[in-house]
């Protein structure tokens, strides 16, 4: 499936992906390069007329890390996931503190969804600690 976005916003996601944060950073290292079982993942997709941190197209998956300005964004992420999940997107939030400090174990969340949805299984909830329901 295509996704449409709002050209004007290529040059945010451009300047985003140039300036990534320590999270983001930390994480890139294993969603690059088809790392997590051949997965796809871009860095900061526009998609609607939002940028998604993290998207792979193939299963639909957008990830995103939350730093301390989502705290009072709040019902604009809830507005924000209502709509990706329209648009058949599956979204898989953290914090950009776990990211940071203990990457390993989002790698570990995102690589469970992934083999969960690759072979039509759902995930197991236990092994995703940090995650928020969207």
């Amino acid at each position: 499936m295509r996704w449409t976005y709002d050209p004007k916003l290529v040059p945010l996601a451009r300047q985003l992906r140039n300036n990534s944060t320590p999270g983001e950073a930390a994480l890139w290292v294993y969603l690059k390069k088809g790392q997590i079982h051949g997965s796809d993942f871009h860095r900061q997709k526009p998609i609607d007329h939002y940028i998604i941190d993290f998207f792979e197209p193939s299963m639909a998956l957008a990830v995103e890390l939350d730093g301390s300005s989502h705290i009072e964004k709040k019902e604009y992420d809830k507005k924000r996931d209502n709509r990706l999940r329209e648009l058949g997107i599956t979204v898989l939030r953290f914090r950009e503190f776990d990211a940071r400090r203990n990457t390993e174990a989002v790698v570990a969340a995102i690589r469970n969804w992934v083999e969960g949805h690759s072979k039509g299984n759902t995930p197991r909830r236990s092994a995703l600690p940090h995650v928020r329901p969207s």
